[in-house]
């Protein structure tokens, strides 16, 4: 197993790079998270590897941070999602947008992704439920903080807010409020201001 290749930055064609680590030039494919983030040609990087072995190749595939490989073995494990599709599917969103979209059941943020139909976004939403929080990635944290965030708002908008006071309010709560505790803060700095 390749888990992780540092080298000189050779190529950069989307969604492949050609990775020269000590005279040995390997051709890695990148979610464009990864490729938007990398540095210019002929400059040091350090990539985490997955090696696919199939009958007729083996792929690697590369990623700037562990979180990024670790979602990327969750997505393989599902049914029907191939590295392609897991590929494109960090390349469609971010990890915490990835996570938030799970975490909050948005199909439609997923069926936005290229090669992802209305049954596969259902099948990653419940495949996915709570799996970023067991692998331990930042992402899981930060969909856990958007996702009270999000209900927050909702609850003041169902309460007659617009949506103007209500995202303002919700950005003066501190990020680890709990939904009750930020609705019943957002409404006192709404009644002062």
């Amino acid at each position: 197993m390749i888990g992780r290749l540092t080298g000189i930055l050779l190529e950069k064609n989307p969604p492949q790079i050609l990775l020269d680590v000590q005279g040995v030039a390997y051709e890695l494919d990148v979610p464009m998270s990864t490729f938007y983030n990398l540095p210019v040609l002929h400059e040091k990087v350090v990539l985490h590897t997955q090696l696919i072995v199939r009958e007729d190749a083996h792929l690697l595939y590369g990623f700037l941070s562990h979180e990024e490989r670790v979602a990327f073995r969750l997505l393989l494990k599902i049914s029907g999602v191939g590295p392609k599709l897991a590929l494109s599917v960090l390349s469609g969103l971010s990890l915490n947008d990835l996570a938030i979209a799970v975490a909050n059941k948005e199909a439609g943020r997923l069926t936005k992704i290229p090669g992802v139909g209305k049954k596969t976004a259902e099948r990653l939403l419940l495949e996915l439920q709570g799996k970023f929080a067991a692998a331990g990635t930042n992402a899981a944290q930060g969909a856990a903080a958007t996702s009270a965030g999000n209900d927050i708002v909702n609850a003041l908008l169902a309460l007659g807010y617009n949506e103007k006071e209500a995202d303002w309010a919700a950005k003066q709560l501190p990020k680890d409020a709990n939904v009750s505790d930020g609705i019943r803060q957002a409404l006192k700095l709404l009644s002062k201001s």
